[in-house]
């Protein structure tokens, strides 16, 4: 499976961005799918999960309430949908794919390339 990541960009404090992760393969559809970010001198953190089906959806604390993630399997993407940003949202965020949902990065065998988000005060 390959992964593409798309969608980021500049966004002031309260605004939205949707991101978008294209895969290839015909075997998308049979994996879990989750968000990640690194933000600048921080280590990579769990942003939000999603299983096969989109019958399930996980999300880290800090983005609860905030972020959305689903999936379009027709279309072999997943997206994330993020609202009322905040500075500390600030990262690049990776879209990966697992056999099973996780929050574990090392349960996660494909990465995307990363897109940047930056949100300004």
């Amino acid at each position: 499976v390959q992964l593409q990541a798309s969608g980021g960009g500049l966004v002031q404090a309260g605004g939205s961005l949707r991101l978008s992760c294209a895969a290839s393969g015909r075997t998308f559809s049979s994996y879990a799918m989750g968000w990640f970010r690194q933000a600048p001198g921080k280590e990579r953190e769990f942003v939000a999960a999603i299983s096969w089906s989109g019958g399930s959806t996980y999300y880290a604390d800090s983005v609860k309430g905030r972020f959305t993630i689903s999936r379009d399997n027709a279309k072999n993407t997943v997206y994330l949908q993020m609202n009322s940003l905040k500075p500390e949202d600030t990262a690049v965020y990776y879209c990966a794919a697992s056999p099973w949902v996780s929050s574990l990065e090392g349960e996660y065998d494909y990465w995307g390339q990363g897109t940047q988000v930056t949100v300004s005060s």
